[in-house]
């Protein structure tokens, strides 16, 4: 017991519906990894990318359940519920891919020279990542800004569309960095721009949310967000439209895709790439400039 009555351990950290979201993200986590480093395997890029997926979400997810048994979490200068948050909204965003890019590049139909037993092993994989993204989208819906409660700005519906529009805008910095062939024209050097300048004020952002300190600020936090999302979409509006043009239109490219462009190592197709994923992007943006006129924030101290 401290001296104040309470205990040292956090039951509510492994009692609750949170704790056992929890623990099912460390179990599933844990059985993935140890399903691809026994019998399914990994290899080039692609793969490389997923068992970082799995392993960085594992040890992150390990380190806040520790912190928050423990309640160490009260002596870091940081908004615990918006990290938690984010960080759950995120591992979400990053499994569901891993989850989709794993099978499309290591498992088919047919036996791989490894032997059926490979295959069912990377079958493995795929389910409990599959499953896993739900347990991490279970916390998201659980930490959730409900009617009524006082939340931190990252559990609100604008502070997870600021986490889902930066991964966005890194899937699209993946294209642009597989061959996106952007140095040809200038508009298309002026898109680059803007992805990277909208995701550097969405990561500040979104970075002065963890922090707690919002309100020391010599200027409205949350003015200056909502302008900013304003300009953003804006921006991202043009974007939308200058992108497609010189990547697809016959005078500065080409509409079809070639017949000799290598999977995965296609520029045309990695244009294709930042052309879908900018839509998205903007869509999210003009939603997030919707939603943010409907709420304050609530500035916390790091607890």
């Amino acid at each position: 017991m401290d001296p104040t009555g309470g205990h040292y351990l956090n039951k509510e950290a492994v009692c609750s519906g949170l704790g056992v979201a929890r623990m099912c993200q460390l179990l599933l986590g844990c059985t993935t990894m140890a399903l691809v480093a026994h019998g399914a395997g990994f290899s080039a890029t692609y793969g490389t990318y997923c068992m970082f997926v799995w392993c960085f979400c594992f040890a992150v997810t390990l380190v806040i359940f520790m912190l928050d048994i423990t309640r160490l979490h009260g002596c870091m200068p940081i908004s615990w519920d918006n990290l938690t948050v984010s960080f759950a909204m995120l591992s979400t965003l990053m499994y569901v891919t891993a989850s989709v890019v794993y099978p499309v590049y290591f498992l088919s139909t047919e036996c791989p020279s490894e032997g059926c037993e490979t295959r069912d092993y990377r079958i493995a994989v795929t389910v409990c990542s599959s499953v896993c993204s739900f347990a991490y989208a279970a916390e998201v819906f659980l930490t959730r800004a409900k009617p009524g409660h006082v939340v931190g700005y990252m559990a609100t519906l604008s502070g997870l569309l600021k986490v889902i529009q930066a991964f966005v805008a890194c899937i699209i910095f993946g294209a642009l960095a597989n061959d996106g062939e952007y140095n040809g024209h200038i508009p298309m050097q002026y898109c680059v721009v803007v992805y990277s300048l909208c995701f550097a004020v969405t990561v500040v952002v979104i970075a002065m949310t963890l922090s707690g300190r919002t309100s020391a600020l010599r200027f409205p936090f949350d003015r200056f967000v909502v302008v900013y999302t304003f300009l953003a979409a804006l921006l991202y509006l043009s974007t939308a439209v200058i992108w497609p043009i010189f990547s697809f239109d016959r005078k500065y490219g080409t509409s079809t895709r070639p017949d000799d462009c290598p999977r995965g190592e296609c520029p045309w197709d990695s244009k294709l790439v930042v052309t879908v994923f900018t839509q998205v992007n903007l869509v999210l943006y003009f939603s997030d400039l919707i939603y943010s006129q409907r709420i304050r924030f609530v500035s916390q101290s790091p607890a």
